[in-house]
């Protein structure tokens, strides 16, 4: 008679049975433990994109790929790599003076930095200080001059902002006082295959506050210099491994379960570690890997286990797998992420025995993964804002955008030291975790021994990403 892992899970539970490899229970507290204090350590220098602690990760995630007896899918053993480019400056290549009530504010190193590649030199250049809303739509007395403006409320406001320009300032200047856009720091990246726009508007974010307050008073005038941007080729790693299925026909059709294996590196010589973001959601991708890879049992359907590079930098590595899949995506059925899954300090109060999906409605998946919780004593919610907010904001969306059912699963959405120097591994709660992740185990599972395909469902906000999935595996619209 065949043994599901579901009938494995609910003996474990009544029957409190001893741990062993081919059990749940050998996904414990220590073993995460092990996995997230190295992930997370200091070595890794916070496993910024690109960097020598990313790539010590990535060696060290696809060596757990190897011992759990996963086979190597990328194009390089267990790496998916692509080349692209590193742009960068050194903080003398930008010169940035404001001229404001007879006294001349020089702006310090590092504190103005553009992600432009082109030179820039403007000499008192009269500058314009415009609210965000009237930059948007009214920016017409900006033409030929230096536009001011505090940063908005948006991630990469200098790119709204350059799209949304009717006039041509000869240069943006975006006040950033509270350090909310990422000032390209160290240099960022270049894709080859979506070359730079040429003749954009050049944008500076300034983070710094003296020359800041002169320039939000009328008839100041800046002087910039900025060198033309260094370029080297980088080599950036996907990391993926697959679990073959059981089923002659459906094990040519796929769940991937996922999350990225960076975070945001060294700010200001110190470490960003990102033990909850996302060193936790890696270990768990790694131990779901090792469990279902010891059942005696495996599943109808593949899974593909495959952690992400520049997901802090705008979802770039998953974006990157959705232009270049390794399996058609027409025969990916679903894609469970997984980030922060190891604290329970979440902001709103203590989450222990939880588990928050975003998108929560938007396809059967939910009706699946929730089964699976009940069975293992751990409950599947869905909050009432971040649910469908956050859907748009982890490495599911690329998938989602391409039609596959996708969807992030999280204990906590916000928490203590997110993205701050301080989110240790020390912090994470490792019996919760071992709880949580067993959980998944058994709902990854679910999800690819069912015969049935995932579909998205008939809500609003599902619509489109329906309508992409029908327009991927040629079905028929719903009726």
């Amino acid at each position: 008679m065949r043994l599901q892992l579901s009938a494995l899970v609910i003996a474990l539970t009544t029957a409190g049975c001893a741990t062993g490899p081919n059990q749940l229970d050998s996904i414990s507290p220590n073993a995460l433990r092990g996995h997230v204090s190295f992930l997370a350590s200091d070595l890794l220098e916070g496993r910024g994109t690109p960097s020598r602690g990313q790539d010590v990760a990535t060696e060290y995630i696809a060596s757990q790929f190897r011992a759990a007896g996963l086979e190597p899918a990328g194009d390089d053993g267990y790496y998916q790599t692509a080349t692209w480019q590193y742009a960068e400056r050194k903080a003398g290549d930008v010169v940035l003076s404001v001229k404001a009530g007879g006294a001349t504010i020089e702006v310090p190193a590092g504190a103005a930095t553009g992600n432009f590649l082109d030179a820039v030199s403007v000499a008192n250049g009269a500058a314009v200080y415009m609210t965000w809303k009237d930059a948007l739509e009214n920016n017409a007395a900006a033409d030929g001059k230096v536009l001011v403006v505090p940063a908005g409320p948006v991630p990469g406001a200098g790119r709204v902002l350059q799209q949304k320009l009717t006039s041509k300032p000869r240069l943006v200047v975006l006040i950033d006082k509270e350090k909310r856009q990422s000032a390209g720091t160290g240099g960022w990246l270049v894709d080859p295959a979506q070359a730079p726009a040429t003749g954009a508007v050049p944008v500076l974010v300034l983070q710094a506050p003296e020359a800041a307050a002169a320039l939000e008073k009328s008839g100041a005038t800046v002087t910039a210099r900025v060198a033309a941007a260094a370029l080297r080729p980088v080599k950036l790693r996907n990391v993926v491994g697959v679990l073959p299925g059981s089923d002659p026909s459906l094990k040519s059709t796929y769940v991937l379960v996922t999350a990225h294996h960076d975070h945001v590196g060294i700010r200001d010589g110190e470490v960003f570690n990102g033990a909850n973001d996302d060193a936790s959601g890696v270990v768990s991708a790694i131990e779901i890997a090792r469990a279902l890879s010891a059942g005696k049992e495996r599943p109808r359907r593949s899974i593909v286990f495959m952690t992400f590079w520049g997901e802090e930098l705008g979802l770039l590595g998953a974006k990157y797998y959705a232009r270049h899949p390794v399996f058609p995506l027409k025969d990916t059925v679903a894609m469970i992420n997984l980030e922060q899954t190891g604290r329970t300090d979440d902001s709103e109060g203590k989450q222990v025995g939880t588990i928050a999906m975003t998108g929560f409605d938007y396809s059967t998946i939910s009706e699946t993964m929730k089964k699976s919780a009940e069975r293992t004593g751990i409950k599947l919610w869905k909050h009432a804002s971040f649910s469908d907010m956050f859907f748009s904001r982890a490495d599911n969306q690329a998938l989602a955008d391409a039609g596959v059912p996708a969807h992030t699963l999280s204990v906590a959405y916000a928490f203590p030291d997110y993205h701050g120097k301080d989110d240790t591994w020390e912090k994470l709660d490792y019996d919760n975790m071992a709880r949580v992740t067993r959980m998944l185990a058994a709902g990854v599972y679910d999800v690819a021994n069912d015969a049935k395909r995932p579909e998205w469902t008939s809500v609003p906000k599902a619509v489109n990403y329906a309508a992409k999935g029908r327009e991927l595996t040629g079905a028929a619209p719903a009726k």
